[in-house]
């Protein structure tokens, strides 16, 4: 049976009925149904990291997640990292840090980092690699990126904006 269905997705806070088949995986259902371009489409394998959302606060890489295991879960996705329509603190460091080269990439990294500081506002250095190791960049070394990550940290921890 492959019948397709309408299944309800709250992403962002907002709720998107999109009609899937049973073997839709949660990046289709963002990309092509619910027009949330922003998280990328890499290998499809779960090895590249440029599709991580995050479902229920917790990173997944949804190239390997079925939109129907997201039904009745908070998805987050890279355009509602955005706060009061301004970039949030990480996305401002990646920025400011040389942290993008082509972009491509960036939203899995600022995905997963964000999750590391919501659990963790005062990750080390290794602690911080070790998350951002299931995310693969093809132009940068990792070490703008880490140091974006570093920065956002040590701001996150002082309080700042």
């Amino acid at each position: 049976m492959n019948e397709k269905r309408i299944l309800q997705l709250h992403v962002n806070g907002d709720l998107y009925e999109v009609l899937c088949a049973p073997n839709t995986t949660l990046l289709e259902a963002l990309r092509e149904k619910a027009l949330l371009t922003g998280t990328k489409r890499g290998c499809d394998l779960g090895a590249c990291g440029a599709c991580t959302v995050l479902m229920d606060g917790q990173a997944v890489l949804s190239c390997l997640t079925l939109a129907v295991d997201a039904v009745g879960r908070k998805i987050r996705t890279i355009e509602g990292i955005a706060e009061n329509g301004e970039l949030s603190l990480l996305q401002k460091s990646f920025v400011d840090h040389g942290a993008l080269q082509c972009g491509f990439c960036s939203p899995g990294f600022i995905m997963s980092a964000t999750e590391l500081l919501a659990e963790n506002p005062k990750p080390t250095r290794k602690e911080i690699q070790r998350k951002l190791a299931g995310n693969l960049c093809r132009c940068t070394g990792y070490i703008k990126i880490v140091e974006a990550v570093e920065i956002a940290a040590a701001k996150i921890a002082g309080g700042a904006s």
